[in-house]
């Protein structure tokens, strides 16, 4: 195997941090966390839904998706709900965050036109599609 096929991984966690890291720093001024922007995008497009399934979506432990809805509740962003029975909890946008959120994927729009602005609309459709294979493993 070649030395750059062995340095994919590597690369590839560099640049996730790179990228988790300007997330971050955008969504600073929306007192937000990347993690609670996912959270947020997810319930967004999909509408309210169970702890566990924002866990699954997230590929994220149970307990540390539960951390970070509270703290987002606390903050106004979501409120949770009993679900079908006592143990499901279901999430949803606060109407303050439903209001909120426009501004946030503005300035999440801005930072991906940065980071992209050097690739043609067919790289990105290729990188789209290499990530979503990696999802499939």
């Amino acid at each position: 195997m070649s030395n750059r096929k062995r340095e994919i991984f590597h690369l590839l966690f560099q640049r996730t941090r790179e990228v988790s890291k300007g997330m971050n720093e955008v969504l600073q001024d929306h007192e937000l966390y990347m993690a609670q922007w996912s959270i947020l995008f997810f319930l967004h497009t999909y509408g309210e839904t169970s702890q566990s399934e924002i866990s699954s979506y997230l590929n994220v432990e149970a307990p540390t998706v539960t951390r970070t809805l509270v703290r987002m509740e606390k903050s106004g962003w979501i409120a949770r709900k009993e679900g079908k029975d006592k143990r499901e909890r279901i999430v949803y946008l606060t109407e303050e965050a439903k209001e909120k959120f426009p501004h946030v994927a503005n300035d999440v729009q801005k930072i991906e036109k940065q980071w992209f602005a050097h690739f043609s609309a067919e790289e990105k459709e290729q990188l789209y599609q290499l990530l979503m294979k990696l999802e499939n493993n």
